[in-house]
């Protein structure tokens, strides 16, 4: 089996495949395995072909085929559809015919195998004795990226919608086997694949934390009451920390009480960091909300090169002038409406402003429709506690006299002077200006993955209480966002770009409509109708998907 790179005499386009020589007698032919995927230009050929090598080394590992075992409905028709090319034609006569069930196999099916990929399939120890707890986990986590619910719910939609029968006390046991050696290795996987697929060193990584809130108002070592992003202050809270590679990969997290304020994991993670994985140097990209002076010389202390969002309204007069003077602003490119200004704060550490005129725009509009609600409010109250209690209303307020509350125009004008502006700081000497900003903007894709996290795989509110299944809960919501960021980069590279959203709806739709023959009692298969967009999925993971039916044996 090796990679192959096919070209056609009258186009630039380049093919990236993966083959295997089949001897038919005397002679030998090549026979396509995978095909990755076509490359226009130098840079997608090279990210083809380590994607190429990438997959051909998982196909190499495993010995046998990937088949579910046939303990479900579903899992046969599953397992049926991969032998259906055998299949003589059906003759039925469709009024013996009844349907028993009908099945989603699409998340089962692809996310399967990049679950496999990863490694995930033996994450808990001793993986023959305990086939079982491993089959749970693996159908928990598909559960959670098809319809991220409670534990409870999870196995009531399994068993509803994908023909899977589990009972929530196993499910519980499973999750009681996931303990720090387990988590560990999930980590290990999840760092040595993105490092694999990315064929180079990872020495760059994004950095952000989240609180994650819990149904619950009791506390222990773990959860602790703090400030959290959902305004839940008065019940307990855990902070999530998220590592992740420049193309988005997830490799790693920590948890902390909430408690902690987020600055100071900063240093614990990076610590931990370069003590678990092979790294020469580290990048530290990160958000405002993790900048301070302490954090800032803990980075330099270790010799950590950082590009950090800025806190700019923070900063000194003079610095001040120098962010508020256009006119020292050059253009970021030509036909952009960003501009750009470099302020050297010491002899290790520079600022970067940009000014965009879309994000001036948007900055406008926020504040006005704040400046809005606030005067609906302040007509339809007298009582300054009740405008004095939200945060984003005061800092444009004034209290006068005894209780007279009025408009900060002053505040107002000075607030207007930021609009479009935003600042990063840096140490890395070897980056543009520019390489900076570019390194910087990448940290969307790890927000995303907090997005990914809170949001699409319903981490929080957490219904667990003691910290061992805590653990356990953020572990297995943690393999469903790497299965589901390693199959958007493999679509992207692939196919095209397209959201996880997009992904997900895609294979939840691809579905099986279970029929039984009331005479001979055989079974078969309706698979629904498949789109365009269902067939390039399948293909990133080397599956072929059709609508015709079949007999499940």
């Amino acid at each position: 089996m090796f990679v192959r790179i096919k070209t056609s005499p009258n186009s630039k386009k380049k093919s990236v495949q993966i083959v295997q020589s089949v001897r038919k007698g005397k002679s030998v032919s090549q026979k396509i395995v995978r095909h990755i995927g076509t490359a226009l230009d130098s840079a997608e050929l090279t990210k083809l072909k380590e994607l190429a090598e990438f997959i051909k080394a998982k196909l190499e590992s495993q010995s046998n085929p990937a088949l579910f075992s046939p303990e479900t409905i579903a899992e046969m028709a599953i397992e049926a559809r991969r032998a259906k090319e055998d299949e003589t034609e059906l003759k039925v006569n469709l009024k013996n015919l009844r349907e028993e069930s009908r099945v989603i196999v699409g998340i089962h099916e692809v996310y399967g195998s990049i679950y496999k990929d990863l490694g995930f399939d033996k994450v808990i120890k001793n993986p023959k004795r305990n086939a079982a707890a491993n089959k749970k986990l693996f159908n928990i986590v598909m559960a959670r990226i098809a319809n991220p619910k409670s534990k409870r719910s999870s196995v009531i939609e399994l068993e509803k919608d994908f023909g899977i029968k589990l009972s929530l006390e196993g499910v519980y046991k499973m999750m009681d086997k996931l303990d720090d050696k387990a988590i560990e290795k999930i980590e290990m996987q999840s760092y040595v694949n993105a490092k694999e697929i990315l064929k180079e060193k990872i020495n760059v990584v994004f950095y952000e934390c989240t609180t994650l809130y819990f149904e619950s108002f009791s506390e222990n070592d773990l959860k602790q009451k703090g400030y959290g992003k959902d305004m839940k202050f008065n019940q307990p809270q855990v902070l999530l920390a998220l590592v992740s590679t420049s193309e988005g990969l997830p490799i790693g997290y920590q948890i902390y009480p909430c408690s902690q304020y987020k600055g100071s994991t900063l240093r614990d993670a990076t610590k931990k960091l370069k003590e678990k994985y092979e790294v020469e140097k580290i990048v530290v990209v990160a958000d405002s909300a993790l900048l301070n002076k302490e954090n800032i010389e803990d980075l330099e202390n270790e010799e950590l090169e950082y590009i950090l969002g800025a806190r700019i309204k923070n900063m000194s007069k003079k610095v001040e002038q120098e962010i508020l003077d256009k006119s020292k602003y050059k253009k970021l490119q030509e036909n952009s409406g960003e501009k750009i200004v470099e302020i050297i704060l010491t002899e290790k550490k520079r600022l970067i402003v940009t000014y965009s005129e879309k994000r001036a725009e948007k900055d406008k509009k926020e504040r006005e429709k704040a400046v809005k609600k606030l005067k609906e409010k302040m007509n339809k109250s007298k009582n300054p506690a009740n405008l004095m209690s939200n945060y984003g209303y005061k800092k444009y307020l004034k209290i006068t006299g005894e209780t007279k509350v009025e408009l900060d125009e002053v505040k107002l004008a000075k607030s207007s002077a930021w609009d479009g502006l935003h600042g990063i700081i840096t140490n890395k000497k070897d980056f543009t200006a520019e390489g900076a900003i570019e390194y910087y903007h990448r940290l969307w894709q790890l927000e995303e993955n907090f997005r990914i996290s809170k949001h699409d795989l319903r981490i929080r509110p957490i219904y667990h209480w003691t910290p061992k299944r805590v653990r356990a809960h953020l572990a297995i919501s943690f393999m469903a966002s790497v299965c589901e960021r390693h199959l958007e980069f493999r679509v992207k590279k692939q196919y095209k770009k397209l959201s996880l959203e997009v992904i997900r709806n895609e294979l939840l739709h691809s579905q099986c409509s279970i029929v039984k023959n009331l005479l001979t009692n055989k079974k078969y298969c309706i698979p629904s109708k498949t789109t365009r967009e269902m067939k390039k999925i399948y293909q990133t993971v080397g599956k072929k998907i059709d609508s015709i039916p079949f007999e499940i044996k």
